[in-house]
């Protein structure tokens, strides 16, 4: 495919601040992973200059190779138990009112890293009382008993990103299947706690594609949505079919909420936990 250059819109300036250089120093002595890095995330200066970051747990390894993720992919190590304490004494650090989770897939755990999971979110609730929590789930193979570990420990969002639509998903998404992810929305919903996904565009979808997908995932429950360009992270990643403008993004956020969705961001760096800080306050 022709490469097509970037638009002037997702020309970003990431720079610094005394906050910036404090998150970042937090993340880096307690040797924590993030999504912000690990995902080349074009929010990153704007979220760490805030004191926000979205960390990532179980590893920076996943077991499957997306070809729209640049988080590494291979064997993973073990756990590591000291994770827990370390992310809930960052989040003290931080001074965070509200925190995002999220974590690699570990298809190699007999539990997935369901486990993982609840000590994660227990460590930072005893070390942070008051904290409001976001937690953006893998699919877990779509096992209800293992999504329900993570929902019983009632996040206020639970988010799980169907990430494109049914025709693209087996393109890009290594072993997750479209229906499956429905699934998950729709068990979270159903555990009733606030649900929330995110799609990429960009990809080479359709409008009617997109807001099929809107249809979808309001039929299983969900309440939020993120709509994001798709920025390809590396040469060997899939490319960008379309860079899709602004406008089009105002005219998807429209839809979607004359659909149905209580909360919708949509915008060319819009990414699933983009303003994730300012969601938890309209539910």
């Amino acid at each position: 495919m022709e490469h097509i250059k970037k638009p002037e819109w997702l020309k970003i300036n990431i720079g610094t601040n005394p906050r910036y250089t404090e998150t970042k120093r937090i993340v880096d002595t307690h040797r924590l992973h993030t999504i912000c890095s690990s995902g080349r995330c074009p929010n990153l200066g704007e979220c760490w200059g805030k004191g926000t970051a979205t960390f990532l747990i179980g590893g920076n390894i996943c077991t499957r190779s997306c070809k729209f993720c640049n988080t590494p992919t291979g064997k993973p190590l073990p756990l590591d138990a000291n994770e827990p304490g370390q992310v809930a004494e960052s989040i003290r650090l931080m001074k965070l009112n509200h925190a995002v989770l999220t974590s690699v897939d570990r298809d190699d755990l007999p539990d997935l890293g369901a486990g993982h999971w609840v000590q994660t979110i227990q460590a930072i609730r005893q070390l942070n009382p008051g904290i409001t929590l976001e937690t953006l789930i893998p699919d877990f193979q779509g096992k209800e008993e293992l999504i329900r570990q993570v929902t019983d420990t009632h996040p206020d969002i639970v988010s799980h990103n169907l990430e494109t639509v049914r025709r693209l998903t087996p393109l890009v998404r290594s072993v997750a299947r479209y229906d499956t992810s429905l699934r998950v929305i729709r068990l979270i919903a159903d555990s009733g706690v606030t649900a929330k996904s995110g799609i990429m565009v960009g990809l080479g979808e359709t409008i009617a594609e997109v807001e099929e997908t809107m249809d979808d995932l309001l039929a299983n429950g969900c309440q939020i949505l993120t709509i994001g360009q798709y920025l390809q992270p590396t040469r060997k990643h899939y490319p960008v079919a379309a860079y899709i403008t602004p406008e089009q993004f105002d005219s998807y956020k429209e839809t979607a909420l004359q659909k149905g969705f209580r909360l919708v961001e949509s915008g060319p760096l819009v990414r699933s936990s983009y303003y994730a800080e300012k969601q938890i306050r309209q539910f």
